[in-house]
């Protein structure tokens, strides 16, 4: 099998950031950690000889700051900026920066940061963003660079958020680069419904509803003005 992982690279000159950032990375099956280094200098060997997707940067380092080697690289990998200071923020959308985590880094904010660099991979040059495929009962859904098998009575919604979609299942979130009509337009009518701009349910999994919401095990969500008559329609319908 082909090896899926997202090969990284750590560059900070402080050794217990770089071991948080290699936890958090050894707790990520999608990742693998290529090498970590204590300079930007050094880390120029490996951009050149390793097929590095993603750079964990830090930007105060000695002799070659992170934010003048980003911007040195003619072909960069993807970049993720790990700093102390809040002050380069805007500066970083100058290298089209995945994300920028200021330390002391949670383990959430590093997992959301990992979930926009996916999306940003998938959206890399060559890779196509594909709709998904529906079976009788099974949805077939690209993340985390790999294809999903989703059993349809698994998914109890499907949520937009900007560019993507998330699919929500008992077991796993997953992530995907398509707008929620390309969802929709796969999915068969007789079980999901559009009751808002962002969302999609599945009827199987619908506790309770009232005029202005609906209401799931774990969420409950508004109903879209401008989807109310066709959702109670198909409320009714469906419940009756």
């Amino acid at each position: 099998m082909p090896d899926m992982k997202t090969k990284c690279l750590i560059v900070d000159d402080e050794p217990l950031a770089i071991r948080v950032l290699e936890k958090y990375i050894q707790d990520i099956d999608s990742l693998e950690l290529v090498a970590s280094c204590r300079s930007a200098t050094k880390a120029l060997t490996y951009v050149a000889t390793q097929p590095i997707e993603v750079i964990f940067l830090d930007i105060q380092m000695p002799r070659l700051t992170g934010m003048a080697f980003a911007k040195s690289l003619q072909r960069p990998p993807k970049i993720i900026f790990t700093t102390a200071y809040r002050d380069f923020a805007v500066e970083s959308y100058e290298v089209n920066a995945v994300d920028y985590l200021v330390k002391p880094i949670s383990f959430e904010r590093f997992f959301l940061a990992i979930q926009k660099l996916n999306l940003a991979l998938s959206d890399s040059p060559g890779v196509a963003v594909t709709s998904p495929n529906v079976t009788d009962d099974t949805l077939l859904i690209k993340s985390d660079k790999k294809q999903h098998v989703v059993r349809l009575e698994d998914i109890h919604y499907i949520e937009s958020v900007k560019d993507y979609v998330i699919v929500h299942t008992p077991g796993q979130n997953l992530v995907s680069y398509q707008s929620l009509t390309q969802v929709e337009a796969a999915l068969p009518p007789t079980y999901f419904l559009r009751v808002h701009r962002s969302f999609i349910v599945n009827l199987h999994h619908i506790k309770a509803f009232n005029t202005t919401s609906i209401v799931l095990a774990n969420t409950e969500m508004h109903i879209g003005r401008t989807y109310k008559e066709e959702v109670f329609q198909k409320l009714n319908d469906f419940f009756s």
